[in-house]
């Protein structure tokens, strides 16, 4: 009876002994599976973009990209709508003295060459708001209304404005230009002498002025296009 309860015992013990891995092999894929489990943690929140300053994106301090921007224009006005230069009367009593069809003073433009140039050359700082422009336009012809008509392409004026502006926030900007006119091939001397009242003598379309002077860019024309 003491051999079999002395049996009955060492069993039970060695029974316990080989259960004991078991919990410990339980206890990591516990871990493991609440590990795979447990939801992932929220990502860092993003940085807020940097607002974008106003003007011309920055770029390297001298020549940034598309620091010399501008265009070219050419338009050519038809018959009975030349573009009257303001140099010669309109008198047909005069004009006729003159000679009518071959009055001298003849400053009617047929073509017109023009343009717009921009230079930019500072790319950051607060100098890369600034810049300075130059608007030409040539103007050539010989025409005498209702008299005379052609597709000549004689130099009459050179019509100009030069300034220099500066870029403000909300697509705004001021301008500083000055502007002239000279005359031209036979217009740079008076025409017509032996006809008074037939060279009017003027200088030119506007003639010298200055003038200082805001603009606002609106529904993404112009300077607007580039980051304003």
């Amino acid at each position: 009876m003491k051999n079999r309860i002395r049996e009955i015992v060492l069993l039970s013990a060695l029974v316990a002994i080989a259960g004991l891995p078991a919990p410990a092999q339980d206890a990591p894929a516990t871990v493991a599976l609440s590990t795979a489990v447990a939801p992932a943690a929220d990502p860092a929140p993003a940085a807020a973009p940097k607002a974008a300053s106003w003007g011309v994106p920055e770029g390297r301090m001298f020549f940034p990209r598309n620091w010399v921007r501008g265009y070219v224009d050419f338009e050519v006005a038809p018959p009975h709508n030349e573009p009257d230069l303001g140099r010669c009367t309109q008198s047909q009593t005069i004009i006729i003295a003159a000679g009518g069809v071959n009055s001298p003073c003849n400053a009617y433009a047929r073509y017109l060459l023009g343009g717009y140039l921009e230079v930019q050359p500072f790319g950051r700082t607060l100098a890369r708001h600034l810049f300075v422009f130059f608007t030409p336009t040539f103007s050539f012809g010989n025409n005498v209304p209702q008299f005379k008509y052609t597709a000549s392409m004689a130099g009459i004026a050179f019509e100009r404005a030069v300034g220099i502006g500066f870029e403000l926030p909300k697509n705004f900007e001021i301008r500083v230009a000055q502007h002239q006119v000279d005359w031209l091939g036979k217009y740079k001397n008076p025409v017509g002498v032996g006809t008074p009242g037939l060279d009017l003598g003027t200088s030119g379309p506007y003639g010298l002025y200055a003038t200082v002077g805001a603009r606002w860019y609106f529904g993404g024309y112009g300077r607007a296009r580039e980051g304003r």
